[in-house]
Formats: C-alpha cells, sequence, structure tokens
C-alpha cells in the first residue's frame, strides 16, 4: 500500500490543489469520514493532537502546548478517525521520528488530517512527511545539521513568527531536506545549512525542520503559541479547576452507585487520585496503604500519619511485607520484578476488596509519562522503554474495572490540581517514588538484608539533601544499591562490601532528565556518612548520566 501511494504522489512541477491528493489517497485507502470543523463556543473543550511517529519528543510537544492552557493528546499514526474525532481537534501537530519519508514502508500522516482542514504543523519529519505526501521531494542531505543553529526568518507576516525578531536560536537534529517544495508552498525560514528550515502553504499548514519543543529552542513555547492561538484559534482554557470539575463528573458518570478501592502510596499521585474519588463519590471510595515491605524506612508510618490526618476518608492499613518479599525470591530480571508486583498488588486488592463485599472498580494514580513508557502506552511507531508495575505490569484479567482519572496528566500538572484540592504541600512536594519501591533500586535479587542496607543508606542521602534545603529543588535524589562489591581498607583491615551509587537529577516532568550538579561538601558529607553508618558499605559513587541516556531509576 505505501509504495502504491509513493508512486501516486503529486509532482511539484504539477499545478494541482491538496484536493487531488485526497483523491488518490481515497482511491488507497477508501472513503474516510470527513470531519467538518466548527468554532467552539467559549468554554468549550479544545485540544491540538500530535500524531507521533516515534520521535523521543513527542512528549516534550504535548507539554509545550499545555503549558499554553490548551489541551493536547499524543495518537499513534495509524490512529482511528473515530478516536481523533472524540478529542474535538483544533489542530494537529505532527511528530519527528526516526524513518526517512522517502524509504518503503515509511509512516505517513492518514488522509483525514488534510481532508479535515484544520491547521497542521510538521516538526522535522513531521515536515517532510508533509512536503512529500503533499507533492514535494525528499532526499538526504548532504550535510547533516545537528545541534545548535541560527533561524532567519525571511516571511515577516507569517503568523509563526508573531512578536518574535530575526533571527532566532534553533535546535536542529537530521539528515534529510526537503530538494523540492509542494505546489503552493513557499520557504519562510532558513539556515545556512537549511534553505527550507520553515515553510508553509501561506494559510494553515507549516512545516519547521527545527525542534521548538526543546528547551535548546528558547523561544520555541513562542512558535508553539502562535501556532495554537494564531492559527488554530484556541482560547487556552485547559486549567486545573476545569480538569477538576470535568473530572468528578466523568468518575460520578462512570462508577454510578459501585464502590471503588483506591491504593494510596504517599506520593501525590494516589493522594489525588483518592481525593478526586472521593469528592466524586463520597464513602463509597475505601482506600488501602499496603505495606509491601519495599518502603522506606520509617515510611509506613508516616504516610499513613499523614494520610489520617488530611484525608478525610476511610483509610484500611495492610502489611503483606513477607508475602512479596517471597514472591520476588530469586528475582532478578527488572521487568519480572515489575509484573511480580504488579500481579501481587491486584491479588491483595482483591482478597481485600471481598471483605467488603461488591467492589466494582479500582482506582490508580497513573501519569501519563507511565503510560508512554510502558508495555501498552505508547504509540505504534515508539519503543518501550520500561513496564511501569500499575501499567504494563499489570495481569491481564482482573475482577475490577480501572479508575485512572490522572492518565493523561503529568506530574507537575498532578501537583496543580492537588493544590486545587488544597492538599497539605508535604504531599504535594513529595518526591516521586517508584510503585516497585525497593525492588527496583537494588540490583539483582530482594533480600531482608539488602534491603535494610538501601533503607540505611537512603535516609542518609535524603537526611542532607534536606538539611542543604535542596529537597524541593530536585526531582529525585535516592541511593541504589548494586550489584557489586569491591575491596576497601577500613581500621587497618581489608573489607569488602557493596557499593551504594547516589542518584539526584533535575527534571519538570520524568521524561527527560538532568543529573543534580550537587555541592563536592554536600557529596562528601553524604558518602562519609554512608560508609562510617551503614554496615557491609565501603564504596560510594554519584550517578553523572542524564536522561537520556539512561533512566533516572536504575531499573
Amino acid at each position: 500500500m505505501e509504495n502504491e501511494l509513493q508512486s501516486h504522489r503529486i509532482s511539484a512541477s504539477d499545478d494541482v490543489e491538496v484536493s487531488t491528493y485526497l483523491e488518490i489517497a481515497k482511491e488507497l485507502h477508501g472513503e474516510q469520514p470527513t470531519f467538518e470543523p466548527k468554532l467552539l463556543p467559549p468554554g468549550e473543550k479544545e485540544t491540538i493532537v500530535v500524531i507521533d511517529f516515534g520521535s523521543q519528543y513527542s512528549m516534550l510537544i504535548a507539554r509545550r502546548v499545555r503549558e499554553c492552557h490548551v489541551y493536547c493528546e499524543i495518537v499513534s499514526y495509524d490512529a482511528p478517525w473515530e478516536k481523533i474525532a472524540s478529542l474535538n481537534p483544533r489542530g494537529f501537530i505532527l511528530s519527528g521520528g526516526p524513518a526517512s519519508v522517502y524509504e518503503p514502508g515509511a509512516p505517513l500522516a492518514p488522509t483525514y488530517i488534510y481532508e479535515s482542514h484544520l491547521p497542521v504543523m510538521g516538526i522535522c519529519y513531521g515536515m517532510q512527511v508533509i512536503a512529500s505526501q503533499l507533492g514535494g521531494r525528499v532526499s538526504l542531505g548532504e550535510k547533516h545539521e545537528y545541534g545548535h543553529a541560527i533561524l532567519h526568518i525571511s516571511d515577516d507576516n507569517c503568523p509563526l513568527f508573531a512578536n518574535l525578531v530575526s533571527p532566532l536560536h534553533i535546535w536542529m537534529s537530521h539528515g534529510d531536506q526537503i530538494v523540492e517544495m509542494p505546489p503552493g508552498f513557499k520557504s519562510l525560514a532558513y539556515t545556512e545549512n537549511s534553505p527550507n528550515a520553515v515553510i508553509g502553504n501561506g494559510e494553515d499548514i507549516f512545516g519547521l525542520q527545527f525542534h521548538p519543543e526543546v528547551t535548546h529552542t528558547p523561544q520555541g513555547k513562542n512558535i508553539l503559541g502562535n501556532f495554537v492561538y494564531q492559527i488554530c484559534g484556541c482560547q487556552g482554557n485547559w486549567t486545573p479547576s476545569r480538569f477538576l470539575a470535568e473530572s468528578i463528573d466523568k468518575i460520578r458518570e462512570q462508577v454510578g452507585k459501585g464502590k471503588v478501592i483506591c491504593a494510596l502510596s504517599g506520593g501525590v499521585d494516589s493522594a489525588v487520585t483518592a481525593t478526586l474519588i472521593y469528592r466524586a463519590i463520597g464513602d463509597n471510595l475505601t482506600c488501602f496503604f499496603i505495606n509491601n515491605g519495599l518502603l522506606r524506612r520509617e515510611e509506613p508510618e508516616r504516610v499513613l500519619n499523614t494520610f489520617q490526618r488530611n484525608l478525610n476518608m476511610d483509610i484500611v492499613y495492610v502489611d503483606v511485607s513477607e508475602r512479596f518479599l517471597e514472591r520476588l525470591r530469586k528475582v532478578v530480571d527488572p521487568e519480572m520484578k515489575r509484573r511480580v508486583i504488579g500481579k501481587e498488588f491486584i491479588e491483595v486488592f482483591e482478597e481485600q476488596a471481598a471483605k467488603l463485599g461488591k467492589v466494582d472498580f479500582l482506582a490508580q494514580g497513573t501519569l501519563y509519562p507511565d503510560v508512554i513508557e510502558s508495555t501498552t502506552a505508547g504509540t505504534k511507531a515508539a519503543a518501550k522503554i520500561k513496564s511501569h508495575h500499575n501499567v504494563g505490569g499489570l495481569p491481564t484479567i482482573m475482577k475490577f474495572t480501572l479508575i485512572e482519572p490522572l492518565r493523561h496528566l503529568f506530574k507537575d500538572e498532578a501537583r496543580e490540581l492537588g493544590m486545587a484540592l488544597d492538599l497539605p504541600e508535604d504531599m504535594i512536594w513529595r518526591q516521586p517514588f517508584p510503585g516497585p519501591g525497593l525492588a527496583i533500586r537494588i540490583i539483582g535479587e530482594v533480600t531482608k538484608e539488602k534491603l535494610e542496607v538501601l533503607r540505611a543508606a537512603d535516609w542518609i542521602v535524603m537526611n542532607e539533601i534536606k538539611k542543604a534545603k535542596l529537597y524541593r529543588q530536585l526531582w529525585q535524589s535516592f541511593a541504589v544499591l548494586t550489584d557489586v562489591k569491591s575491596v576497601g581498607v577500613m581500621g587497618d583491615y581489608r573489607t569488602y562490601g557493596y557499593l551504594i551509587a547516589v542518584r539526584a537529577i533535575n527534571s519538570n516532568d520524568a521524561m527527560t532528565a538532568d543529573w543534580s550538579r550537587l555541592p563536592y561538601d554536600l557529596l562528601a558529607r553524604i558518602s562519609d556518612r554512608i560508609v562510617n553508618e551503614v554496615a557491609n558499605v565501603n564504596r560510594v559513587v554519584y550517578d553523572i548520566t542524564s536522561k537520556p541516556p539512561a533512566t533516572i531509576e536504575w531499573e
């Protein structure tokens, strides 16, 4: 099918319109529902849809659009029209991707993108898709362009560049380039190596060779904002208070008179989820705080106390730590750990729910990054990174229907919602803690001895970070117990002890992260305390790897 479409592509020398391309595409793909856009009245939902071709930056595009207070969702390039129509789109952004559009079988934009007559903006590979599908030609460039570049605007009337002054600092990452423009398109901006760095048809279809979504393009958010507001006509009415009201209505509609159980972990995600559902259905919600034996030092007591002081709802404490440790015995593979923990959580919930009578729903604080990185998540062109215990780690058959009201939110958006719900600051700003707990911060098999070593080391890391008043500034800070032992000398005796790795990172959304440049004196105190206070540890290292290429957690 793709090869047929390649042969039907319109030549740049033909004097044709986009509608001609659509007729050819219909011959190959069959008739598809035509979306007739209508202007939405003030207050109506408006969505920018990101069509994903496998870019590592797709999540950043969605974040930047949401920062404009416009809802944005990522879908696969092969998503059916029915899914798109349900989102009430006001415009499309075609993401980058690893493919070359001239290769056989390269992913292309579905015909409804162009049939909708809604604004479209392609980024990098997305730009090349537009150019190729609408009659232009893309080929491997003589010079690749990676990293910083200077963009010169050649059309000051282009709405993408409203209120921006040329030249602009931008971030490039491409090897292909447009060598023939599609009919009706022209170059709107250029760099030294890319004469067609920005293209457009003068109305509602644009292409950017660079990445406006990354921080290395300082005014990229302004460009995206111009597309969202100036070109798509969005009003910017997506706010935490609006999401709160909509979510409560949806939960009431979905649950009716049914009963819901919710897992509380101590983090902002589960606390916001529980509070949101409690606002919707009141006492038909029962929360469980499960001590799986994989929590940090004193965490069960502190978390339970915080919940009981601040959340006016039924909370049941369940200690099944021995059971989880037994299930994890001899398990060393990180993915298997996540699946074992996810399966065991569900079994515990089902057992506890049986004591309550009939329970219909299980609520979880799943976030958007969890979904994208996990097994069942991302899009067809995106690579799976790891399974999150409450996404890819869940069994395929459960007795409950899932409720995940935060499934399309980022962490900072969940925190904003927590503030709108008047949750206490120590809940809202608690650093993220993985669902599988310390199991994925112990490399190799999880044992009681290793857990105690890691708890002691992690306690010191957290204590020193807080004393240095850096806790709120860091996205995460923690210790990892590696599977490496090394020789040391303590008190004139040879030792052979564990190696502890310290990790501290800065991030806005956990999709990308940079290692934190902690003061040397702070690192020295952490190292000195760990080797002196934690038994069987004689070496401490500091992880200075960003994400990507690493992930935040070691497993």
